[in-house]
């Protein structure tokens, strides 16, 4: 099978334009102009380049392919190591969808601990309820195999299970909300995380 590349993310430019204009709003009292922005995992780079655009900030997109169909710096890395990223470096560090399609979510989450200033945006999908934990499930075995092309099924925690995560990795939540839509089977949420103590 065939896997998903940058001329099928075209196809959804504006769909996905769209959609990250309406997180920058989600996020606008969170980061100030001129941030340096990470935006991990960045796939085709939409919606870093939407959050440059709309924060007048630099964004740095990093991911396991380079998928990007939007002019921002990149670097492709192997999915584990991020040492090649300088400590509290980055002002906000994006993170969209992301986290549940890698192998050790908890070691990546203190790695972008580590290279975050402060801030961190997670938007992730909840597990929570049959519909959800199904939609869940068929998402992250469908990415699996058209972008990784590997069988992991993702792994999707739900919030309160998020929220002992970042306990566990020194990490306040400051900000939490609900962003699925009504009709969106698969509930989405975002977090804004402050570095803890």
């Amino acid at each position: 099978m065939k896997s998903i590349g940058p001329s099928q993310y075209r196809i959804f430019r504006k769909f996905y334009r769209n959609a990250a204009r309406e997180m920058c709003k989600d996020c606008a009292d969170f980061i100030l102009p001129n941030s340096k922005i990470l935006d991990f995992g960045c796939g085709s780079g939409t919606v870093g380049k939407e959050f440059g655009i709309f924060f007048r900030s630099s964004v740095l997109g990093v991911d396991i392919i380079d998928n990007r169909i939007e002019d921002i710096e990149f670097i492709k890395y192997n999915g584990e190591d991020l040492s090649f990223l300088e400590e509290n470096y980055f002002d906000v560090v994006l993170i969209n969808f992301v986290l549940h399609h890698c192998k050790n979510p908890k070691d990546l989450l203190k790695e972008i601990r580590r290279v975050s200033n402060n801030t961190i945006i997670l938007y992730e999908n909840l597990p929570e309820g049959p519909l959800s934990k199904m939609m869940c499930y068929l998402h992250g075995v469908s990415f699996a195999k058209l972008f990784q092309k590997n069988k992991e099924r993702g792994k999707f925690f739900t919030k309160k299970e998020w929220e002992d995560i970042f306990k566990e990795v020194q990490l306040e939540v400051v900000h939490s909300k609900k962003v699925s839509a009504w009709f969106n089977p698969m509930k989405e949420h975002l977090f804004i995380l402050k570095k803890g103590v």
